[in-house]
């Protein structure tokens, strides 16, 4: 039961820490192109790498790993999994299977979101 809270404190803090700094940057550099989001998915990435690394180093409890990597930087930006995934099966010696999962979540993810923006239109 614990590891369920620390996912939900550490998702809490997460998206609250998101939307402060997508909001802090979309107001200073403006939204014509998404600096916030991008900000957030590349130092997302660049945090889970590093805590993960840290994390299989150290002998601190399992819990850190649900509140930090999973719940923090998990709702901070999903896409630092998505990379986190991507490397893991690089270094697994699976590049075809890391370089699929780059391309198919590009394309697919788009054709996603422009087929859910569409239906929406549709139903408003």
């Amino acid at each position: 039961m614990l590891k369920y809270f620390a996912v939900g404190l550490g998702g809490f803090l997460g998206a609250i820490a998101r939307y402060l700094l997508g909001t802090y940057i979309g107001s200073r550099y403006g939204v014509r192109f998404p600096y916030g989001t991008f900000v957030i998915n590349v130092s997302g990435s660049f945090f889970v790498g590093l805590v993960l690394a840290l994390l299989a180093r150290t002998t601190a409890s399992p819990y850190w790993r649900y509140l930090i990597p999973i719940g923090f930087i998990g709702a901070f930006t999903t896409f630092s999994t998505f990379e986190y995934e991507t490397l893991r099966a690089v270094q697994d010696g699976q590049a075809i299977t890391g370089l699929l999962n780059v391309v198919l979540s590009v394309i697919l993810g788009f054709i996603a979101v422009w087929a859910g923006a569409a239906l929406g239109r549709i139903l408003a």
